[in-house]
């Protein structure tokens, strides 16, 4: 019997059914972003073609050079989202400031996090990008405008998390606490159909991702536990890991997710925050990784239980197979004690790092 087909929109309702007290609002606001991202596939597809490659002449708040296709995708998602009457307010990796809805979205009762188009250095070379998204329940009063304390929660309380990955084909990723499935979008229909659903991070773990240009710029912790990896250094692993990284984190992300791996993207010694964001990137990535039975760290303590301080707050990321992550902690712990005594004493102090 062949499998039966089952849409997005569909899965979600099905899921919604679960809870009597469900009114349909996330429903809708899962439906908003199923439409965006086609939207976005679209055009990803064709770029080349409608010349919108290339770069605005724009920096965003990261001080990033913005490229015409990340514009194109952040105004998108603001636009859809911001009149949908189910957001009270959107942040954006690409906005310094909350963007507001209209006075009716006042009402609604989820805020979005968006990374709008994540990898977007690897848009004129055809490499795979994606855009990811985290939602939470607001906690400002209704009726009211959203505030930054709507956004500023740790990421075990989102209540759905996910992105999407325009590659050799489009597959969107979400979880809502409830496992992690994955909808491959059928361009002949134009709908995001279950193809991997209940997906779970594979046992052993195969592969290690991560930049090791910057090698030479890590502690002293984290480059050995690369060694390790590689099965060299002062604990060589027997049988040593594949590497493999693209430098797209959605897609680097994507196949550690199906075929087993850890993705580091640690601090340095001189940007001990690194560069990833935590509220944007790191968040919505370890809320998927989780539930899918990994583990995701900042070197020192689950990303999910940091509490943000501000909102576009950076922070170191390790993240894959449970045993390696905790792995990797007990190395920082013992090739560098000082930085973990003095992250959590400047997390007493209410900051966000070890410098």
């Amino acid at each position: 019997m062949k499998q039966e087909l089952i849409s997005i929109q569909r899965y979600v309702g099905m899921e919604a059914r679960k809870f009597p007290q469900a009114t349909g609002e996330f429903t809708a606001l899962m439906t908003e972003i199923v439409l965006t991202a086609k939207v976005i596939s679209s055009q990803v597809n064709k770029a080349g073609l409608i010349e919108i490659l290339g770069k605005t002449g724009e920096t965003n708040i990261q001080g990033e050079e913005v490229r015409k296709l990340d514009e194109y995708a952040n105004d998108l998602f603001l636009h859809i989202l911001k009149y949908s009457g189910h957001v009270c307010a959107m942040a954006s990796e690409e906005a310094e400031e909350l963007v507001q809805g209209p006075h009716y979205s006042n009402s609604g009762k989820y805020v979005v996090l968006l990374d709008p188009l994540d990898g977007s250095s690897n848009i004129d070379a055809n490499v795979s990008i994606g855009s990811i998204f985290a939602i939470y329940k607001r906690v400002s009063p209704a009726g009211q405008p959203g505030e930054l304390r709507d956004f500023l929660q740790p990421g075990k309380d989102m209540i759905a998390g996910g992105y999407i990955i325009y590659g050799s084909s489009t597959m969107m990723v979400y979880s809502t606490g409830q496992g992690v499935h994955g909808f491959t979008l059928d361009p002949s229909v134009g709908t995001f159909l279950l193809s991997h659903p209940n997906i779970t991070l594979p046992s052993k773990c195969n592969i290690y991702s991560v930049n090791e240009g910057y090698f030479h710029r890590w502690h002293e912790g984290v480059r050995h536990f690369v060694d390790h990896c590689k099965g060299s250094g002062p604990e060589p692993l027997e049988k040593p890991l594949s590497a493999r990284y693209i430098g797209s984190m959605v897609a680097d992300f994507h196949r550690n997710l199906l075929y087993g791996g850890i993705f580091m993207y640690p601090g340095t010694i001189n940007a001990p925050l690194g560069k990833l964001r935590l509220m944007y990137e790191a968040n919505p990535m370890a809320f998927l990784l989780e539930n899918a039975g990994g583990y995701a760290s900042n070197g020192y303590e689950p990303i999910l239980e940091v509490n943000p301080s501000e909102l576009h707050e950076r922070t170191p990321l390790f993240m894959g197979n449970r045993d390696e992550v905790l792995q990797l902690e007990d190395f920082v712990k013992r090739y560098n004690p000082e930085l973990v005594e003095s992250y959590f004493a400047n997390k007493d102090n209410g900051k966000a790092i070890a410098t």
